[in-house]
C-alpha cells in the first residue's frame, strides 16, 4: 500500500537543531547556507505535524509544499508544422 506524503520546508535559527527533526517526518535535505529542511510526512498528519514543529524554538517557520496537488500531466502542445514536414522526408 502506497502511502501519500507531502513535503514541509521548516526554516531554522541555527542549523544543529536539523537532527531533531528526525523524529517528525522522513528529512530529505538539510540546506546548510540557508538553513531550511525538506522534510517528508504522512499526507494526513501535515496540519499536527506542522503545528508541533511550528511550537519548537528554534523553527522560524515551517511552510508546506504543494506539490502533490498541482496537475504533472501536461496536454501536449500544438504540433509544429515546419517540424512535421521534416520527418516525413524519409531518410
Amino acid at each position: 500500500m502506497i502511502v501519500e506524503r507531502q513535503g514541509l520546508i521548516v526554516w531554522l535559527n541555527s542549523n544543529k537543531y536539523a537532527k531533531h527533526l528526525r523524529k517528525y517526518g522522513n528529512v530529505l535535505y538539510v540546506s546548510k547556507r540557508l538553513k531550511y529542511v525538506v522534510l517528508y510526512c504522512d499526507i494526513e498528519q501535515v496540519e499536527e505535524t506542522m503545528n508541533k514543529i511550528q511550537a519548537l524554538k528554534f523553527v522560524k517557520k515551517v511552510e508546506p509544499s504543494y506539490r502533490p496537488f498541482i496537475q504533472t500531466e501536461f496536454e501536449s502542445k500544438k504540433p509544429d508544422k515546419a517540424k512535421e514536414y521534416d520527418y516525413k522526408l524519409g531518410f
